[in-house]
C-alpha cells in the first residue's frame, strides 16, 4: 500500500527490520534501558522464535510482518503478521468457522494472523510510534489497510488480530472489524506487603485452603528456587526442555518451541525471564517459565519429571504471586483458560480479538455468532467474579 505520505512493505523475516526501529514502535519504554511493558512484542523475542525455527513456513507460521514508513524512510509503525495454514498455537479458537466454511466449499486456509505466536497475552497489535507526528489512528489504519490489501490480492480468507488491547478492540470494531471476547484469570496486586498480606484479603476458608496446599507442596521435600538473568545457566534449560517436551506432548501433541529457542533465550532473553525450578535429592524435577514485564509477570510454561501433590499450584501460581509482590509488579497473568485459578486468587479478566472476513456469507454468520458469544462471556465473567475468594465488603 502506498500514497503520497506513507508506504507499507512486507518483511519475510523480522531480521530484515532493525531492532531499534521495531522496538521504537513496539516497546518504546525500553529506550532508557528499562523493562518492556510487554516482553513478547520486542524484536528480540520475535526474533528468537524465527531464529530457532519455532516459527517458519514449515510450521505453518510464515512471517509477513508489515512496516509502515514515511517518505523519508523512517519506520512509523509495524505489525507482527503471519500467513497461517492451520489454527494451532493461537488460543482464540476458530476451528468451527474453518470447518463450516470448508464444508460449504470455501478455502479458510491460508489466513492472516496478527499475533505473538503461541502466546495468549494481551498487547498492542498495530504498533505505532507515539512520536510519529501524524494524526492519531493514521498508522493503525494504514497498517490494517495494508493487511487487508495483502489478503485480497492473495485470496486469503481472513485477518485475525488476537489478544489485542481493549482500545484497539473499541477503535477497530467501530471501523468495521468483528469483535470477539473471551476471558482469562489474572492476579491483581493491591499493594500487598507480602504473601501473607494477600492471604489476609481472602475469605477464611480460601485462606486455609491455600496454606494447606503450600504445606502439602513443601512436604514433598522439593527445594524451590527462583532464577533470573545470569542466575540462569544452561543446565537449567537442559532440565526445563525435558519438562516442556512432556507438557507439550500431552497438551498439543508436540511442543511449539524448538530446543534451540531455549539456547537463544539464554543468550538474548534471560533478563526477561523468571525461571522457577524445583530440585529433589539433587535432581531437577519440575519448573515453570515466566516472563517479566514492566508491570506484569507472565506465566508461560510448566512441566515436571515427577508428580507431587499441589506442586503445580505452588510453582505456577503461588510462587508467581510471591515473586510479583517482591518485584512490585501489578499483575500476574497465568496463561489461557483454567477456572481452577479462581480459588487461588486469580480473577476473571476479559480478553479481546478482532476479525476481518472476506466472504460476506461467512462474515455475516460469524458476526451473528459473536454477538451471542459476547453476551455469554460477559455473563460468565459476572458469575465468576461474584465467586472470587476475597472477603466480601459492603
Amino acid at each position: 500500500m502506498s500514497d503520497a505520505t506513507f508506504s507499507v512493505n512486507v518483511m519475510r523475516e523480522i531480521a530484515e527490520i532493525p531492532a531499534d526501529a521495531w522496538d521504537a514502535c513496539a516497546a518504546p519504554e525500553t529506550a532508557d534501558g528499562g523493562r518492556p511493558l510487554n516482553p513478547f512484542l520486542t524484536h528480540r523475542f520475535l526474533s528468537a522464535l524465527e531464529e530457532s525455527r519455532s516459527v517458519c513456513a514449515r510450521e505453518g507460521w510464515s512471517p509477513h510482518h508489515l512496516v509502515l514508513e514515511n517518505e523519508a524512510g523512517s519506520v512509523l509503525g509495524v505489525m507482527p503478521l503471519y500467513v497461517k495454514t492451520h489454527s494451532q498455537g493461537e488460543f482464540v479458537f476458530d476451528y468451527g468457522w474453518a470447518d463450516a466454511f470448508m464444508r460449504a466449499g470455501g478455502d479458510y486456509y491460508p489466513k492472516l494472523q496478527c499475533a505473538v505466536p503461541f502466546t495468549p497475552v494481551m498487547g498492542r497489535r498495530l504498533l505505532a510510534r507515539a512520536d510519529a507526528g501524524v494524526p492519531e489512528g493514521t498508522i493503525e489504519l494504514g497498517l490494517l489497510e495494508g493487511a487487508r490489501q495483502m489478503a485480497v490480492q492473495n485470496s486469503l480468507s481472513s485477518i485475525h488480530l488476537t489478544f489485542c488491547t481493549r482500545g484497539e478492540w473499541d477503535r477497530l470494531g467501530a471501523a468495521g472489524l468483528l469483535q470477539r471476547q473471551d476471558q482469562q484469570f489474572h492476579w491483581e496486586n493491591h499493594d500487598y506487603a507480602d504473601f501473607d498480606g494477600f492471604l489476609a484479603a481472602l475469605a477464611s476458608r480460601k485462606r486455609k485452603q491455600i496454606r494447606k496446599e503450600r504445606e502439602t507442596a513443601a512436604s514433598s521435600g522439593v527445594e524451590i528456587v527462583r532464577l533470573t538473568g545470569d542466575q540462569i545457566q544452561p543446565e537449567h534449560w537442559d532440565a526445563f526442555w525435558e519438562f516442556y517436551q512432556d507438557t507439550g506432548a500431552r497438551k498439543w501433541g508436540s511442543p511449539y518451541l524448538s530446543r534451540s529457542f531455549f539456547d537463544i533465550a539464554q543468550r538474548d532473553l534471560r533478563d526477561d525471564i523468571l525461571l522457577v525450578m524445583c530440585r529433589r535429592e539433587g535432581r531437577w524435577v519440575a519448573g515453570a517459565l515466566n516472563f517479566i514485564g514492566r508491570e506484569t509477570l507472565y506465566g508461560r510454561y510448566w512441566g515436571c519429571a515427577e508428580d507431587h501433590p499441589c506442586l503445580h499450584f505452588e510453582v505456577c501460581y503461588y510462587q508467581a504471586i510471591d515473586a510479583a509482590i517482591s518485584m512490585g509488579l501489578k499483575t500476574v497473568e497465568a496463561g489461557a483458560q483454567g477456572a481452577h485459578k479462581l480459588a487461588r486468587g486469580y480473577v476473571p479478566t476479559p480478553t479481546y480479538s478482532l476479525h476481518w472476513i472476506a466472504h460476506p456469507g461467512l462474515r455475516n454468520a460469524v458476526e451473528t455468532y459473536l454477538e451471542r458469544e459476547r453476551e455469554a462471556v460477559n455473563e460468565e465473567i459476572e458469575f465468576l467474579s461474584d465467586r472470587a475468594p476475597f472477603k466480601k465488603t459492603g
